[in-house]
């Protein structure tokens, strides 16, 4: 006998006054009911019902014992809720991959964001320039600079990895108004050193700029090169030259004054980032909300030209990296 089934029906026959309109409620015939109750009593020992040919009514012990069988049911009932939840509610340890600076500007705000509305979720975050392979490193997400190779992994664009040019007050105090890129030529720049399995190695040491009139080049007098993007900052807020700087990187240096951005009315290059995942996994209650909430803070958003323009960049544009 299904105890719990037996429970509800003896319920559903006190609650309603007949075994007729219990079966209504339940689905089952009138003598299925009966046989219920009766099972029930055979079990427990004693009567739940005094029985008439006109009436019902239950007797002191049936009394006592719908009162427990409310709450049984209530508990049952919030347990499989409990039960439910666990499997539709974020739980268990996430594994991110990002590049370096990207990862540290962008990605770990949005983590501890998402970790504080998610409190059952855990975060491995491993930021590197190397392409991991999301399957036999068993990641949940990368989050990649760069147009993905083609593959059977699902990938959801983010907003441009966007850059600004700027230098320190101390530098441009030394210099003459900037007002036009191929006033660059005769500045200091610093260059990033993409390694050289990146296919944005800078081969030579050129800038390139975006106008109404069409694209800039400038070729630059390399004074300092660096392979970390927090190096060339600390460079550039030394004094050492013009850098050109991821915009999440340098944004506190530019409120702050401490770096000015410059040509503002050129657009800078940029990259395209993208979030991969494997299509399998997206159903998976954690994965689902944290790319959910990843687009909703870093998807792909319209941007206006500046110092942070939207324009793709390419090899050799000179832009910092990601490291």
């Amino acid at each position: 006998m299904n105890v719990f089934q037996a429970m509800t029906t003896f319920m559903a026959v006190v609650e309603t006054g007949s075994m007729t309109a219990a079966g209504e409620r339940c689905g089952i015939s009138p003598t299925m009911v009966g046989n219920y109750v009766r099972l029930l009593e055979e079990r427990l020992g004693t009567s739940l019902l005094r029985r008439t040919t006109r009436r019902q009514s239950l007797t002191a012990f049936g009394a006592v014992y719908f009162e427990k069988c409310q709450s049984i049911l209530k508990l049952l009932d919030e347990t499989e809720h409990l039960a439910q939840a666990a499997q539709t509610l974020p739980s268990g340890t996430l594994r991110v991959t990002a590049p370096v600076t990207y990862g540290t500007q962008s990605v770990t705000p949005c983590l501890a964001r998402y970790l504080a509305e998610n409190p059952s979720v855990d975060v491995d975050l491993v930021l590197t320039e190397r392409s991991v392979d999301l399957t036999h490193e068993k990641f949940d997400i990368a989050i990649r600079l760069g147009v993905p190779e083609p593959s059977s992994l699902m990938c959801r664009r983010l907003t441009d990895y966007r850059m600004t040019l700027c230098a320190s007050p101390e530098y441009l105090d030394r210099r003459e108004e900037l007002l036009v890129p191929q006033q660059l030529a005769t500045h200091d720049a610093l260059a990033f050193a993409y390694t050289s399995s990146s296919p944005w190695h800078w081969a030579r040491h050129e800038w390139h700029f975006e106008s109404p009139k069409g694209r800039v080049t400038v070729e630059m007098r390399r004074r300092g090169l660096f392979n970390s993007t927090q190096a060339m900052r600390r460079a550039a807020l030394g004094g050492l030259g013009i850098a050109m700087l991821p915009t999440d990187l340098v944004q506190d240096d530019l409120k702050a004054g401490t770096l000015q951005a410059l040509l503002p009315d050129y657009t800078l290059p940029s990259r395209p980032i993208y979030l991969l995942y494997h299509k399998e996994r997206y159903s998976a209650p954690t994965l689902h909300s944290f790319i959910r909430f990843i687009m909703r803070n870093l998807g792909d958003r319209p941007t206006g030209s500046g110092h942070g323009g939207s324009g793709q960049g390419g090899a050799g544009s000179g832009g910092a990296g990601a490291s």
